[in-house]
């Protein structure tokens, strides 16, 4: 009787647990019903482009943790604080064209006196569980108060990396539009954002934002779930186009054949900004390793490269500096210009100008 008790109570904290907001909803009536009509839903959730198994050929799960466990670098977390500056967004210049990255995949973006943010978060963890993935120690150098209006925030999935509720909830009453795949929405409507300002859409569409400002939906290779459903929201890149650059956005995504395509129709870019970093020979097909970012942007036809993804969470074993030393060496063998800022650090996107290695400081 005990344990059965016991048993009981188990299954009514789990339940309680997993009924949070922060889990979000899974689609239901019309936003599913339009989910069904995309021709990249297919035996009942997205799919990618190409053929993407969870794990590589051989890998099991068992092997994952047991790795996880007992085969991370020993550098895998930095051990001194990570530098960061401060820029008052709050007191930002109309006219600067500016991008200010917060570690991770978040960053902010003014151009032609429009503002951006993409993926934030700014709760200092990545999981449902706070204790199991922390932001590195001085990587928080920034929180929702910190942000003026935001035109345009993009979303480019709904992973807990890129898509955190604490954020989005405090962002809530300054942002104008979201910009996401489908499916993500209803996490958002569950948040307490209204239908009409929220921009949902398939792979291949176009946004005209007005003014100059036009957005094309493209793909990605990843997957998306914030529990145990997977891909019942799409994963998405975007293209933005303003009246002066042209940007693209890369969410997270493994190597495809994708970036060429994108480059074909869209390129040349003036800024190309892909994920660098939490990559895996057991998961090879859902993240670049850091050299293939190199042949991504140069398919995209990118003139400049912002690696992301990386300096904020240990969400793989390679060691913490590990993406930013490796796609530095890829891109001075190309001769393609990085952009790689300190967390904070306010960049001109009309003259960026050259950086300081300040990872090398970091033990």
């Amino acid at each position: 009787m005990t344990f059965l008790l016991l048993l009981v109570l188990v299954f009514v904290v789990l339940y309680f647990w997993l009924n949070q907001p922060k889990f979000g909803k899974l689609p239901s009536e019309k936003r599913l019903e339009n989910i069904q009509k995309s021709s990249n839903y297919k035996d009942g959730k997205f799919q990618n482009l190409s053929f993407t198994p969870d794990l590589t050929e051989g890998e099991t799960y068992f092997r994952i943790i047991k790795k996880v466990l007992f085969e991370k670098d020993k550098r895998n977390k930095p051990k001194d604080r990570i530098p960061s500056q401060k820029t008052d967004l709050l007191k930002l210049n109309r006219d600067e064209n500016v991008i200010v990255w917060f570690g991770h995949s978040s960053y902010f973006m003014q151009t032609e006196g429009k503002t951006m943010l993409v993926d934030p978060v700014f709760s200092g963890a990545a999981s449902p569980v706070k204790a199991t993935t922390r932001s590195f120690p001085g990587s928080d150098a920034y929180a929702a108060a910190d942000f003026p209006v935001i035109d345009f925030l993009f979303l480019t999935h709904d992973h807990w990396d890129h898509l955190d509720y604490e954020t989005i909830s405090k962002l809530r009453s300054k942002v104008k539009t979201v910009i996401t795949g489908l499916g993500t929405a209803e996490h958002l409507a569950l948040w307490g954002y209204a239908k009409d300002r929220i921009i949902e859409k398939d792979w291949h569409q176009e946004i005209d934002l007005g003014n100059g400002f036009i957005v094309n939906t493209t793909p990605a290779r990843h997957f998306a779930g914030r529990l145990f459903s997977r891909n019942k929201a799409l994963w998405m890149s975007f293209v933005l186009q303003t009246p002066q650059r042209k940007i693209y956005l890369g969410g997270d995504s493994g190597f495809d054949t994708h970036f060429e395509a994108i480059g074909k129709e869209f390129g040349p870019f003036d800024l190309a900004i892909l994920e660098c970093g939490q990559y895996n020979e057991s998961w090879k097909y859902i993240h670049m390793f850091p050299e293939e970012l190199i042949t991504a942007a140069k398919n995209l036809d990118a003139k400049m490269l912002m690696p992301v993804h990386w300096g904020k969470f240990a969400l793989s074993n390679h060691a913490w500096d590990e993406p930013i030393i490796r796609v530095s060496e890829a891109a001075e063998r190309e001769d393609l210009p990085l952009l790689t800022p300190m967390i904070g650090q306010k960049v001109n996107l009309d003259a960026p100008g050259t950086f300081e290695e300040w990872w090398k400081d970091v033990n």
